[in-house]
């Protein structure tokens, strides 16, 4: 079944209101964030949703996706009640449609000739979300309609929230304030900033206590207070404070009215007027909803691209890219999977999702590495985790206590550094001095040497780097006594991590670095095809006690993707070898809805592999489809020149191949997912872990970079697509270092990869590096495969 469709708005239209899952979108400035789905089920929280979480989420739960942004409309002649996000009441609209769009949506429908419209959006400049309701009598006699609004707070502290009620449920205080118009929360103590809750209207009645609005033995769905047509003015003083408001609305035939309402956090309560008074009336709503969305689009016209599959175009042009600038900005943070009490933002998370938006906004992702890299100690190991809102780090509580380091996080720093310089050319980075956990300093360019040595002086006894806690896939927990398990992954990752610190060192001009680099990388490269070719392909691991891992000699876990994806990615393999592990891959791990983790799944639990094992086959690292590793294959099937493959393993977890099989695939149809369930499984093909996912960056790398083939290098701008050989020819506009370069390639001899001439303004280009014009003006490329 279908729930929804695209518009040509840059909106995802639900049509459905019970969506297999809740379909949810980000509203964010940044700090402020606002999660709602498409019932108005979601949460708020200010820069971290654990230490200032403002609105309560009831994680699986039943009924599921509540609370949320509640507005109950209630005919007083009738005493009829609904919800015009269908949510909470269930009741049955006449119409309904959900349009999520770039940072707000907007939910529609119409009970009983009453056609009434929400708009849910934050604004750029201050700390708040705004409701606007507009309602429509559609019927032919006047109305009067009582207005509720409904929103539940949490207690700031959500771990306190959920498992200490004999404390938290007595010390917050929420109070009606008149002279302010709003519902002011806060902590007893003032130990944390104030949330209101504002309504333009004219307010006949509040509730700040949950208990006294909802009643007894009832819920959302039937608030005692909504059905009697009046709130009970109860006050907050303890237990759970909410802002619940009443307001009355006469409305004759065929006339609209609207009330806006504002939910927002403040230091000091005397600030409420003023932010107020910025957003009590239409006009100003309206000037900040057309700069919100002119902001998105300035952010999308940094790359576009028209080919001949719409779907690819659709996805790749708004929702990959919005996806993207959503986990830059809260990376596994906090979702409707992630609770936002315990993970922090990962190291290696951070670095992967700038990879995705620094095309568009270079000057925030070279603050945040600048940032992140304070997490590092001198040992050039760095803290799993990072908390921005007081700047400290962590490791899990799943963290190996004799080894806590996970043996990649470091690296990636090294990739996310490349990739800014080859997307900017801003050398001047690496010269900027950032703090050490302990307390010393060095320049960026020295936090990304000490993490080289942190993997040559961590070596195991087969010459891998030691695992740690884990690797990239956090689960293979490969623990034990001796401390001795090994990452091959890791080993081809670190070889890249060397040819691309030689190529950093090189645009510093020290040679004598980039020369002991790429010998150091050449070493490693020999080193991993003398010992981890398995004839077919490359083993993964090697466990505490010497067993190998990811071998033709084990009855399960025989064979896994990501090696074989790094040994061509990373440069390690042999063209012959590149050939022969990727077509293991195609021949044990391709399945109808992606390419999974590895093959056989494991059927029980083994000590000696952890968690990985803990799973059930199909699920999550358990021969999964984990669909951030699905880019790599990609990049690797390009890398090769088979561009009708790489394309065949990108559309099997696109988006756009989802709208049909929303039952199956369940979560949203227009943006990635973490994991979609692998053929071991009888539900194959579900998709769980919506929105905060590598996946996000690294599909927009893999399609824009490889199929596509526009890919920054620190020389210029590379043309080498690879594509399917129906193709016959495609467009891309890409903003690079202050140029616009039109790009436009034909493909008349139908084939996946190769450049027959390239033109640029008129003029034969030498290779297929464009040199840096370093200009505001607009360059046009004609490019003809051959």
């Amino acid at each position: 079944m279908k729930y929804g469709y695209f518009n040509e708005n840059k909106e995802y239209v639900i049509t459905s209101p019970c969506t297999p899952t809740p379909w949810m979108n980000y509203l964010n400035n940044g700090k402020y964030c606002a999660m709602v789905s498409n019932t108005a089920g979601g949460y708020s929280f200010y820069i971290d949703p654990k230490e200032n979480r403002i609105l309560r989420y009831r994680y699986n739960n039943i009924p599921i996706d509540r609370p949320g942004r509640y507005i109950y409309l209630r005919d007083r002649n009738t005493s009829q009640y609904w919800s015009p996000t269908w949510q909470p009441t269930l009741s049955e609209l006449d119409a309904y449609e959900c349009r999520h769009g770039l940072g707000y949506t907007k939910i529609k429908s119409t009970f009983d000739r009453i056609t009434s419209e929400i708009l849910y959006f934050v604004p750029f400049d201050d700390d708040l979300e705004i409701w606007m309701l507009s309602v429509k009598n559609e019927s032919s006699e006047a109305r009067t309609l009582d207005v509720f609004s409904y929103a539940e707070f949490c207690l700031w502290d959500a771990i306190s929230d959920q498992r200490d009620l004999q404390y938290i449920q007595n010390v917050a205080v929420a109070k009606y304030n008149p002279q302010l118009k709003a519902i002011v929360y806060r902590l007893f103590d003032k130990s944390k900033p104030i949330a209101y809750f504002y309504s333009d209207h004219s307010i006949s009645g509040y509730d700040c206590d949950r208990e006294s609005f909802i009643g007894r033995y009832r819920s959302e769905q039937n608030p005692i207070c909504v059905e009697t047509g009046s709130c009970s003015n109860a006050q907050a003083l303890g237990g759970n404070p909410i802002a619940a408001t009443c307001s009355s609305l006469e409305i004759g035939p065929n006339e609209s009215k609207t009330i806006i309402y504002i939910l927002g956090i403040t230091k000091d309560e005397s600030e409420i007027p003023q932010i107020t008074r910025k957003y009590d009336n239409v006009d100003e709503i309206t000037n900040e909803f057309e700069r919100l969305k002119q902001s998105w689009n300035g952010y999308l016209k940094n790359l576009h691209v028209n080919t001949p599959d719409g779907g690819f175009n659709q996805i790749i042009n708004v929702w990959n890219q919005y996806q993207c600038k959503t986990t830059f900005d809260w990376a596994r943070y906090a979702s409707f999977y992630e609770t936002g009490i315990g993970r922090g933002i990962g190291f290696r998370d951070f670095n992967q999702d700038t990879l995705g938006a620094c095309h568009a906004i270079p000057h925030l992702v070279r603050t945040k590495i600048l940032e992140i890299a304070r997490t590092q100690f001198e040992s050039g190991m760095v803290y799993h985790q990072y908390f921005p809102l007081t700047g400290l780090g962590g490791f899990p509580d799943y963290s190996n206590p004799r080894m806590k380091f996970f043996a990649d996080d470091h690296l990636w720093m090294v990739f996310s550094v490349s990739n800014y310089l080859k997307e900017t050319g801003d050398c001047s980075i690496l010269q900027e001095e950032i703090p050490f956990v302990e307390g010393s300093k060095g320049t960026l360019y020295e936090h990304l040497c000490k993490a080289i040595n942190f993997t040559e002086n961590n070596l195991g006894p087969s010459g891998f780097p030691l695992i740690g806690t884990a690797d990239w896939n956090d689960t293979m927990q490969l623990h034990g006594p001796n401390k001795r398990a090994e990452s091959v992954m890791v080993a081809m990752q670190y070889h890249k991590a060397l040819l691309d610190m030689g190529d950093i060192a090189s645009a510093l001009c020290i040679d004598g670095n980039s020369s002991y680099f790429k010998t150091l990388a050449s070493k490693h490269r020999n080193h991993i095809n003398k010992n981890a070719w398995d004839g077919k392909w490359y083993i993964r691991a090697i466990d505490d006690d010497g067993t190998i891992i990811g071998s033709k000699s084990n009855e399960e876990g025989q064979i896994f993707l990501n090696t074989q994806t790094w040994a061509v990615f990373g440069k390690i393999a042999s063209e012959d070898r590149a050939v022969e592990c990727m077509n293991s891959v195609r021949n044990h791990l391709v399945t109808a809805y992606g390419v999974k983790l590895f093959s056989p799944a494991y059927t029980h639990y083994y000590p000696n592999l952890g968690g990985i094992s803990t799973f059930p086959p199909g699920l999550k690292e358990n021969a999964a489809i984990f669909c951030h590793t699905n880019p790599w294959a990609e990049i690797a099937e390009c890398i090769l020149g088979r561009g009708d493959i790489a394309y065949e393993y990108y559309k099997k977890i696109s988006p756009s191949t989802k709208n049909d099989i929303a039952d199956i695939h369940q979560t949203e149809p227009y943006v990635y997912s973490q994991m979609i369930t692998g053929n071991d499984h009888p539900q194959h093909g579900k998709a769980k872990n919506s929105w905060l996912t590598g996946t996000a960056s690294w599909t927009l790398k893999a399609a824009t970079d490889w199929i596509l083939g526009i890919r920054p290098e620190l020389q210029g701008l590379q043309i080498d697509p690879c594509i399917p050989r129906e193709w016959k020819g495609f467009e891309v506009k890409r903003r690079f270092r202050g140029t616009l370069y039109d790009i436009s390639i034909q493909n008349p001899e139908s084939i996946s990869k190769g450049i027959r001439e390239i033109i640029i303004d008129g003029k034969s280009l030498d290779g297929n590096i464009i040199p840096i014009s370093n200009d505001d003006k607009t360059r046009v490329v004609q490019v003809i495969m051959g």
